[in-house]
């Protein structure tokens, strides 16, 4: 298995603004070399809001173009969620963009109903998995964190992403819950939060981290700083760790409905 490079881009994000959002990611990946995946948070170019009619983009959007140009300048899969209409539904919308251009998605399942948000957007159904530079990512937003049934390593992912909006007066959970991700899966975790203050006066610290598949951190950022972690996932030692510990061999047998 190969060793691939993560920079995961703990930032604010101005309300309601994808041409400022862009800018400020753009600046931000300017100075990344040699990388081989860039994590953007939650609805980067928004923010979490529930304006789903204002500010959601077709499928084919803006910032879904954005997304191809930064893939393609630093030949790097390029990640995060944005609101999106497709058809007459609005979906949270995970894009995982490759520098040729290609596009694959995931569409948050678990919408976090404290905030409405199951009112104003529609809920996934599938889990979506991709295959990157020797590593396959399973992708998840915010919420799905919470719900350990549906990103269950089935054999079939070395890592899990969470890109999030996840507010400061949740933060213990967010710093339990990662690390219990990636011990039980046995995988890397990767989880990327924003910091400031969103349109509707709700605080985030950000507390982003990539975790290695014993919950340790390999990087973790600062709270409330907007800050670029960057670190190697290696595949072999993965593949290592979990022949010397195979609990997946004694894991109970379902399936999701």
């Amino acid at each position: 298995m190969s060793t691939v490079t993560v920079s995961a881009i703990q930032a604010p994000l101005t309300w309601q603004d994808p041409d400022a959002n862009h800018r400020y990611f753009a600046n931000q990946m300017a100075s990344l070399l040699n990388v081989d995946v860039v994590v953007l948070p939650e609805m980067f170019s928004t923010g979490f809001s529930m304006a789903s009619d204002t500010i959601a983009e077709a499928s084919d959007g803006p910032t879904l173009a954005w997304m191809k140009s930064q893939a393609a300048r630093l030949d790097a899969a390029v990640t995060g969620s944005v609101a999106v209409r497709d058809g007459n539904a609005y979906f949270n919308r995970m894009f995982w963009v490759e520098p040729d251009g290609s596009v694959s998605y995931y569409d948050k399942r678990h919408l976090f109903r404290m905030a409405a948000e199951h009112h104003h957007y529609h809920a996934g159904q599938e889990r979506v998995i991709v295959p990157w530079r020797g590593l396959r990512f399973c992708l998840q937003v915010c919420y799905d964190l919470r719900f350990p049934v549906f990103s269950r390593n089935r054999g079939d992912y070395d890592v899990l992403i969470y890109v999030a909006n996840w507010p400061a007066a949740r933060a213990h959970a967010w710093r339990t819950l990662l690390p219990a991700r990636a011990i039980e899966n046995q995988c890397y975790t990767i989880g990327v939060n924003r910091v400031g203050q969103d349109g509707n006066g709700h605080d985030y610290s950000g507390d982003s981290v990539v975790l290695n598949y014993l919950g340790q951190p390999l990087q973790s950022a600062p709270a409330n700083a907007a800050v670029t972690l960057q670190c190697e996932l290696d595949g072999a030692k993965l593949t290592a760790f979990r022949e010397s510990f195979p609990a997946a061999l004694d894991a109970d047998d379902f399936e999701l409905h």
